[in-house]
């Protein structure tokens, strides 16, 4: 910024305090057992979400959400609360490791490159972490306690009777007891299927060039999010966590939550609960039966045909010699499909006929069996009964290949029906259904299947088990090693499990790992090798806000003291007061905390069952082209040039009031430049630039008390900046800031406690400002608080509202005819009398229409004239 432009010295300022607050360790929260400790005080726990620490460092869209946060924690630890407000690095993942890949440079030297980086730059915004809670998730002190986790899950079960989980070894000795001939092996064969964290052979999506699977979200239009790779689908032993054992809690335990009702909707929709029925179908010419899911058993009589995924373990059974060339080249073309591709309502739909047949329970009917790639094997059973005159898909698809079509469902009369019918209505051609209405249609059937022990009343979740593994090199270890082909866990005394140094992280061409290739390090001993896959990178985000409270704690991953207060000391649903960020970790983040956290929560380690009371998502900042911000389309703005131009100060105080936090808002500078313009204003309410151009304190403060309308304006001030800042309403809460400005600049003489307070108002959005300016005022009038930071929030007068008085302007059918002075509080009948009686009595002669009185600003009486 050229030096003309500089309206006040805000580099001098910002670089000071910054290094002051550092130095003093200013914002450092004390736990239970240090020494200062106050007992007294309530706990606040505010939370970005975890940043991955790129190469690129950050932009001004990442700065809204930590300004946000920024602001609230300094808030709260002026109304007395013991603040937890830290910061960290999710340093896992595969960015890191593919730039080894492509320069040989060790993902540790990346990643703590990246992260030095983006420390350095939140520094010079004058954030208000506690840096001596900083955590990342690829120090072993942290991935001991991740790997640590893992073993509970590995060691746990979940009670059917109670829902919750259950250490492992009472079950072992349940079923000891209820099977005493078993073998050790059919023991602990049942023992694996019921582990929380267990191994299994599912598809994935396998991705050769990176040499990893991929989860879902990682797969775009069946290509890899990084390096836009193929992918394809591969059959592969994995670790799984078994999140399906906790879908009803994960719906049920949201209620309470203040998170949006938009994220909430988003979180139950992936979970997918639906209620409905399992219908078994005997297989025609076999002994198998294949059983299917349905919400719509009462269409039991319209199933035409049924659908098996191209995975499904039946589809060589059920195909005949003269159709398997078809089926297998079928199968093969549909393998390197997504599973969003396979879904696309808008796609056409493709099949081919197995020969196999079916048998409809409620008819006795042979119906085929197609395989087809819209049935996917992770939902439900991999099979569904197709009904194509009530059901969107199976309709066309039927159309397509000339399927029958039976109407089963006459919809209410009246009804707009286009297509197929979906709806609900009277059963028809159904038999001993026929007349009844839906709902009591699917009570009948579902009771005559049960007795026929033809299927049963089910409730299916959309929700999978969540695929654990990853061929990685840059990701936690498992802590399990694997002898005679069975896997065993690690003492919790062997953590951490760190991988071995390489210098070759290529994938290995197979779906082996890169760590197979440390042949010394896989043998663990003579008879059993390690685990080479790793965690994926969610595993180290899952858990870290839990670290944040007792970071150095080396023989627990939090003290029970740290844990009672910080997450457990209040009533209210969650633990963590306050968790910003952006909309896109609206589930599957989320998700995946709130899973861990049941699990450690119904284990004993944690006081609540759910992390996080009140989500607040903020919204996009685009750039200047109202664009997404991205390094590919040049619209990236980097804070450290709006930072050396106009200040930090100026870079948080406009993206606050660029309006509110959860709207999307394009970048302009020219918004910035007005903030700047307007810290500059503070500047000078306070001080002067003598001859010499040096800058001094004011004549115009002066040390008395503030009074009539400058009293008033304060306390308008302190009552809207605190209950603007409560609810997050920043923008309005700045809005408010500047009519104080505005109205003391006018005043010859500035009180100088008047000031004080609007400082401390104005310090969790301008800290280094309000602070230095604070310092100035003290250096003068001795008495007031040597760091704002740590000062009381200042507390508003209601009679100093309640007696207020403000001017209204009186108009006659829209036009002024006088002013009339009243108090603020000032009813309506009390405005409309004294309006009356002022000089625009005179032009209500005739009928008095209307009467509109807008609060505190005017009055218009509409008139028409008498005949």
């Amino acid at each position: 910024m050229r030096e003309r432009r500089r309206q006040y010295p805000f580099d001098e300022i910002e670089a000071r305090w910054q290094k002051h607050w550092e130095s003093e360790g200013t914002y450092r929260a004390l736990n239970p057992g240090d020494a200062g400790f106050d007992t007294n005080k309530p706990k606040y726990i505010v939370l970005d979400m975890f940043p991955y620490p790129s190469g690129d460092g950050l932009h001004v869209g990442h700065v809204e959400g930590y300004t946000a946060t920024d602001i609230t924690a300094r808030f709260m630890r002026m109304r007395g609360h013991n603040v937890m407000h830290p910061m960290g690095w999710d340093a896992f993942g595969l960015p890191a490791e593919q730039y080894a890949i492509k320069t040989g440079q060790h993902p540790r030297v990346t990643t703590d490159h990246n992260t030095g980086q983006f420390k350095e730059q939140l520094k010079r915004l004058g954030f208000s972490y506690d840096w001596s809670r900083e955590i990342n998730t690829t120090d072993p002190n942290y991935f001991k306690w991740t790997q640590w986790i893992f073993l509970q899950l590995y060691h746990a079960y979940v009670d059917e009777a109670t829902g919750k989980a259950r250490p492992i070894a009472e079950l072992k000795k349940a079923r000891l007891e209820s099977h005493p001939d078993e073998s050790a092996e059919g023991c602990r064969d049942y023992i694996d299927s019921r582990r929380l964290a267990y191994v299994s052979e599912v598809p994935v999506n396998w991705c050769p060039e990176l040499g990893t699977v991929l989860a879902n979200e990682e797969v775009k239009d069946g290509k890899s999010e990084v390096g836009g790779f193929s992918v394809e689908k591969r059959p592969m032993r994995q670790w799984m966590l078994r999140i399906t054992d906790y879908a009803q809690r994960l719906i049920d335990e949201l209620e309470p939550l203040d998170w949006s009702e938009g994220i909430k909707t988003m979180q139950r929709e992936w979970i997918g609960r639906s209620e409905g029925a399992e219908v078994v179908f005997t297989l025609a010419d076999h002994e198998e039966t294949l059983t299917v899911f349905t919400t719509r058993p009462d269409t039991l009589f319209g199933a035409t045909y049924m659908v098996v995924a191209p995975e499904h373990p039946y589809v060589e059974l059920l195909t005949t010699d003269k159709q398997r060339d078809s089926v297998t080249s079928y199968c093969a073309s549909v393998a390197n499909k997504s599973d969003l591709e396979r879904t696309e309502l808008a796609k056409e739909k493709s099949g081919v006929f197995t020969g196999g047949y079916a048998v409809n329970p409620v008819n006795n009917e042979r119906i085929p069996v197609w395989v087809a790639d819209y049935v996917l094997m992770t939902y439900g059973t991999g099979a569904i009964m197709a009904v194509p005159a009530h059901d969107e898909r199976d309709h066309e698809f039927a159309t397509a290949l000339g399927l029958p079509i039976i109407e089963v469902v006459k919809a209410t009369e009246g009804a707009e029906v286009e297509g197929c019918f979906s709806g609900d209505g009277t059963a028809v051609n159904s038999g001993m259904l026929d007349g009844l209405a839906t709902a009591e249609a699917k009570t009948k059937i579902i009771d005559w299947l049960g007795e026929q022990g033809r299927g049963e009343k089910k409730v299916n979740f959309k929700l999978r088990d969540w695929l654990f593994s990853r061929q990685r090199y840059w990701g936690e270890p498992f802590p399990i090693v694997w002898q005679d082909g069975k896997h065993q866990a690690l003492p919790q005394s062997e953590l951490p499990i760190q991988a071995p140094e390489m210098d070759d992280f290529k994938p290995t061409g197979t779906s082996d790992p890169p760590l197979a290739k440390a042949i010394d390090w896989v043998a663990y001993s003579e008879s059993a090798s390690r685990e080479t896959n790793t965690m994926p990178q969610w595993a180290g985000s899952c858990w870290y806000y839990l670290r944040f409270a007792d970071p150095d704690n080396e023989s627990a991953f939090i003290s029970k003291e740290a844990e009672a207060y910080w997450f457990g000391a209040d009533d209210q649903a969650g633990s963590v007061d306050l968790y910003v960020g952006g909309a896109e970790h609206a589930v599957l983040h989320l998700l995946y905390a709130r899973f861990w956290h049941k699990v450690l929560f119904d284990l004993g380690y944690l006081s609540k069952d759910e992390p996080f009371h009140r989500l607040v998502n903020q919204g996009l900042i685009l750039g200047p082209d109202s664009q997404k911000m991205s390094k590919s389309r040049g619209n990236v703005v980097n804070p450290d040039d709006v930072i050396e131009n106009y200040g930090a100060d100026a870079l948080r105080l406009y993206e606050m009031f660029m309006g509110p936090l959860e709207q999307v808002k394009p970048w302009n500078e020219h918004g910035v430049e007005g903030l700047y313009r307007f810290l500059a204003r503070v500047w000078r309410l306070i001080m002067d630039q003598n001859q010499e151009g040096e800058w001094q304190l004011s004549m115009a403060v002066v040390d008395s008390a503030p009074e009539g309308e400058l009293h008033r304006l304060l306390h308008e001030t302190i009552k809207k900046v605190t209950g603007d800042t409560e609810k997050m309403a920043y923008n309005t809460a700045i809005s408010q800031m500047m009519v104080f400005v505005k109205g003391y600049t006018a005043a010859d003489k500035r009180p100088v406690s008047a000031l004080r307070d609007f400082l401390a108002l104005l310090s969790p959005y301008a800290p280094h400002l309000a602070e230095e300016l604070a310092e100035k005022l003290n250096e003068a009038f001795p008495g007031g608080s040597s760091d704002l930071s740590l000062s009381d929030w200042p507390e508003f007068d209601e009679e100093a509202l309640s007696h207020a008085e403000v001017q209204l302007v009186v108009q006659v059918n829209g036009k002024l005819r006088d002013r009339i002075t009243l108090g603020v509080d000032a009813d309506k009948e009390s405005v409309i009398s004294k309006a009356s009686e002022s000089r625009a009595k005179e032009f209500l002669e005739g009928d008095v229409v209307k009467t509109i009185v807008v609060p505190n600003k005017l009055v218009n009486f509409v008139v028409r004239p008498r005949a």
